[in-house]
């Protein structure tokens, strides 16, 4: 059996390292041109659905790489008006499998904080001989003795016995396989950007967010986000000697950015943003972050002017629509290509994880001639179908512009609505730690 994926992603890449340990033949065949191509820095949560698959899936010791390589845990989740009024604050320790004390779960039972060029790394750790880079899928064929063959622009083509869409959002193998599947755009569009983490930065961020995770909310339905990543190394200039021994054993790990930052983020509604958002780049991206930001508390638009200019980015958030049950063949879905959401619920790339986890079970089976490929395909995808459209449903729920906020009368009536919720809840212990677990349900199929 050979498995073929289109995309080198988080939920390629671990299903092809799944696929490889288990003595299953696959090739991954990624359109970025090196493997430190692309923006891949910023930060992205793995939760317990995705550090689990993970655990599965990698090596034991490139597990472990990947956990020593996380960035410090956070202590405190905030929630806070544009001008750095605290409505609400949520301990970690509140949060289910998290935390570092006596009563902290493995590492796989927990949640990380990693940046994605280190993730990309280590996921393309030891698989020199898998991934080919530079591969841009134009096509499928499939041929009446079952098997299947890709065909790329270069003129190339590879053929095996299952073909994997794990190509993204805009996935051309789901644009050929599920013509009818859909997406649906949520009326918000975001700006993210980065800024260097120093004491002159940190002093920009709210106290309760300087080791956390912060959401700031204003009176026209706009909200940011802040992350503070502390990187465990000191940069690869200097490393010390721990990290010598790492970069010794795992080379791919020099293309990582290893830098503090702050990860920050605006999302705004696509009737308050100029139509050209998505065409902006670099510096006037900043400028326009700081120019929806305004009435912001001035210590949040210094961060944002002395953000890296050409870390900004721009996007439209849209989710999938829902797909009637299709009927398996040898060529199937995983992560964004089958379920895109929103990042409400940070749940995207965690879905893709224990996509390529339930797939490389399945698979395995097939090997020792349990189930039939067709058979294994076919209970992967009701499995996967069932949880992702639960995570695409919650992740909606937190990001969907329907424009009350800029409503008159009704407008302010519901922001004071929702400040006053907020704090109300933070004066109840119980209501918050009930909070902190329905943020955490999608995160974890344990709690489900």
């Amino acid at each position: 059996m050979k498995v073929i994926i289109i995309g080198g992603g988080t939920g390629g890449m671990c299903l092809a390292h799944g696929l490889r340990h288990a003595g299953i033949d696959v090739a991954v065949h990624e359109r970025d041109r090196t493997r430190s191509s692309g923006l891949h820095g910023y930060r992205v949560g793995i939760s317990p659905n995705g550090a689990r698959a993970l655990k599965a899936c990698l090596s034991p010791e490139l597990f472990a790489t990947f956990v020593a390589t996380t960035a410090a845990p956070y202590e405190m989740l905030a929630m806070l008006t544009e001008r750095y009024r605290t409505l609400l604050r949520l301990d970690f320790a509140d949060f289910p499998h998290t935390g570092d004390g006596p009563g902290a779960r493995a590492p796989e039972d927990g949640e990380h904080n990693v940046s994605r060029m280190t993730l990309r790394q280590v996921l393309f750790t030891g698989m020199e001989d898998v991934v080919t880079f530079d591969r841009r899928f134009t096509h499928y064929e499939q041929h009446p003795d079952g098997r299947v063959t890709a065909h790329f622009a270069d003129g190339g083509s590879d053929t095996g016995d299952l073909l994997v869409g794990a190509d993204g959002a805009s996935s051309p193998v789901r644009r050929q396989y599920l013509p009818h599947a859909t997406h649906t755009e949520t009326g918000l569009v975001a700006i993210g950007g980065k800024t260097l983490l120093t004491e002159r930065t940190l002093a920009l961020l709210p106290e309760p967010v300087r080791h956390g995770f912060g959401m700031y909310f204003d009176r026209r339905g706009q909200f940011g986000i802040t992350h503070v990543m502390r990187m465990p190394w000191g940069g690869v200039d200097g490393p010390g000697s721990n990290d010598d021994e790492l970069l010794a054993r795992w080379p791919g790990l020099r293309f990582d950015n290893t830098t503090d930052y702050v990860s920050w983020a605006i999302t705004t509604s696509r009737t308050l943003a100029p139509a050209d958002l998505l065409d902006r780049t670099d510096s006037a991206l900043v400028t326009l972050a700081g120019e929806l930001s305004e009435g912001w508390d001035p210590r949040w638009l210094d961060l944002i002017a002395t953000s890296d200019p050409g870390a900004a980015v721009a996007l439209a958030i849209r989710t999938a629509d829902p797909v009637p049950a299709w009927t398996p063949t040898t060529v199937t879905l995983l992560g964004d290509a089958a379920h895109t959401m929103t990042p409400g619920r940070g749940a995207g790339a965690n879905t893709a994880l224990r996509d390529a986890r339930e797939l490389r079970d399945r698979l395995v089976r097939v090997r020792d001639g349990e189930m039939t490929l067709l058979e294994a395909v076919g209970e992967y995808e009701d499995l996967m179908r069932r949880y992702s459209s639960l995570a695409v449903r919650e992740s909606l729920e937190f990001m969907n512009d329907n424009g009350t906020a800029r409503r008159p009368v009704i407008g302010p009536l519901s922001v004071f609505a929702q400040r006053t919720g907020m704090r109300l809840v933070d004066r109840i212990p119980p209501a918050k730690r009930r909070m902190a677990r329905g943020f955490q349900k999608v995160r974890d199929s344990e709690l489900v």
